[in-house]
């Protein structure tokens, strides 16, 4: 390996000059000190297995250590704030960072956030609180549908294909969920044998190339699908419909990346860049989509199935209810994707400008299942920065039964957010295809920095939860999550949203105009524009 190479030729050259001191001029010191001191550190860096920056950068990786010190001075470099306005800064991915390492401190000097600043959202609590449970709850999908029901985490690893990230960052991400008995989605790249050797629960995630399960001409293979979903491992499958950061549009994998092994799990050509298409091919209205998933459930043997998609139109959703109804059929879970989720993979119009947030998205989503009584059949996941223990509740309280998480889950298998995902020269193996890149990251310590994150946050969630006086998420109200939005104003999300009664579209008493109109425009057999 190059780095090895390389620290041992410092080494040799340290010595050399070592060699050189003790024979003749003393002055030699002054190189042979330093070098020596470098080599030292070289091999150690090379040889240790907790940081992935000083496996791929001995020596100089210790740079980015330095910069850590001087945080406050720094940390602003670091901000980036998504559509509802929080943060998630140098400070979130820091808790993730603790949290996957096992440090559980508190902050002795209160909060850094601008309390009275519009934006600002808290919880109420109680004066009489809850104790925490010992066990956090799960959320059954597929109960009372489903010959085989999955009973899913409070949070879970949300979809990042094979392809996208190194097969050791997968092996890392299935592991800890094996580990901590939680789901690992597969994103659409189909699933591979890093998917499997662990054997973590996976939601099988097939989009609209197909990848795993797909013709030669890039149509659905049922045959394919259904043995793919036979296996033991596979606990759901999902239908991606669209992507927080880039809804509607398809993806391209250029040839130059597409080698044996990608091309084996994508069901496609080696060596020829692939295009997935921004629309399906086996739906084209809502009737369609809803016939569509009974049709993946039977194919996947009575597993609960669903779809994911960033919400477009009120419209749209109420069209797809409406063809439930009719055909009393309807999925098991539907995952609602956020425009702030990321991507290394989307044009800048698209992360800024299209798609609905995560708030308003899960409560689209939420009060339509309300309002026409579909909401006790059929769960809801939200995927958009979910990094730490409020990030769920608030989820929670927004409409969600649980949540899924991707960037957190990459800080945890030690991604530095250094934004060079589509490089392929990730710093730290996380996403690229980059064999000596990849190897970095030592899927023996990072796959515990997984299932460490995942408990304590849950943990953190169940702690704010009891405080709240709660003791289960499914007693989580509106009313107990404010923001601030004013200056002078606090309000609670009751009175900040829209909240249909159930049933409310079906009897059509009482409905806000922007309900009722598009109820009435709903078509369970068109998405109208």
């Amino acid at each position: 390996m190059l780095r090895s190479g390389l620290v041992a030729a410092l080494a040799v050259v340290a010595l050399g000059c070592t060699a050189l001191a003790v024979t003749g001029s003393a002055s030699w010191w002054l190189l042979a000190g330093p070098l020596l001191g470098c080599a030292a550190v070289g091999t150690y860096d090379v040889g240790q297995r907790r940081h992935s920056v000083l496996r791929n950068y001995p020596v100089i990786g210790h740079l980015r250590y330095l910069m850590e010190m001087i945080r406050p001075e720094v940390q602003q470099y670091f901000i980036e704030r998504d559509y509802d306005g929080r943060p998630f800064d140098r400070d979130t991915r820091e808790t993730v960072y603790e949290r996957a390492k096992g440090v559980f401190g508190d902050d002795p000097f209160g909060t850094e956030l601008s309390v009275y600043e519009p934006g600002y959202e808290f919880f109420t609590h109680s004066v009489k609180p809850m104790p925490v449970p010992i066990e956090p709850p799960t959320v059954s999908l597929g109960e009372g549908t489903c010959s085989q029901p999955y009973d899913m985490a409070l949070l879970n690893v949300s979809a990042m294909s094979f392809g996208s990230l190194s097969a050791q960052a997968i092996l890392a991400l299935n592991r800890g969920a094996a580990e901590g008995g939680f789901a690992h989605d597969t994103g659409e790249g189909g699933i591979s044998e890093y998917h499997v050797r662990y054997a973590g629960d996976l939601v099988w995630e097939v989009g609209t190339g197909y990848f795993g399960c797909r013709t030669e001409d890039g149509g659905f293979d049922e045959r394919k699908f259904a043995e793919k979903a036979a296996q033991d491992t596979v606990r759901c499958v999902a239908l991606k419909l669209s992507q927080g950061a880039k809804p509607g549009m398809g993806g391209v994998l250029p040839g130059a990346k597409v080698n044996a092994e990608i091309a084996r799990v994508r069901d496609v050509p080696e060596g020829v860049t692939v295009h997935s298409p921004g629309y399906h091919r086996v739906f084209s209205t809502p009737r369609e989509l809803i016939r569509f998933m009974g049709h993946m459930r039977e194919l996947a043997g009575g597993k609960p199935a669903g779809f994911k998609l960033c919400v477009g139109s009120r419209r749209d959703v109420l069209a797809i209810c409406k063809a439930m109804l009719e055909e009393r059929m309807w999925p098991d879970f539907i995952v609602v994707d956020g425009a702030e989720g990321g991507t290394g993979a989307a044009p800048m119009e698209f992360v800024d400008h299209v798609g609905t947030p995560l708030t308003e998205g899960l409560n689209i989503v939420h009060n339509a299942l309300v309002g026409t009584g579909l909401r006790e059949h059929v769960r809801i996941g939200a995927s958009g920065k979910v990094a730490t223990g409020a990030d769920i509740v608030k989820r929670l309280i927004q409409g969600a039964d649980y949540t899924n998480s991707a960037r957190a889950m990459m800080f945890a298998v030690g991604c530095i957010q250094s934004q060079r995902c589509h490089t392929n020269t990730c710093p730290v193996g996380v996403a690229t295809q980059d064999p000596g890149r990849a190897q970095a990251l030592d899927v023996e310590d990072k796959y515990q920095r997984v299932h460490r994150f995942q408990r304590a946050t849950v943990h953190s969630a169940l702690q704010i939860m009891a405080s709240m006086g709660v003791d289960d998420p499914s007693l989580l109200r509106p009313h107990m999550l404010r923001r601030r939005v004013s200056y002078e104003q606090v309000t609670s999300y009751a009175e900040l949203f829209t909240w249909l009664e159930p049933g409310a579209l079906l009897e059509g008493k009482g409905l806000p105009d922007e309900w009722a109109r598009a109820w009435d425009h709903a078509d369970p057999d068109s998405f109208a524009p």
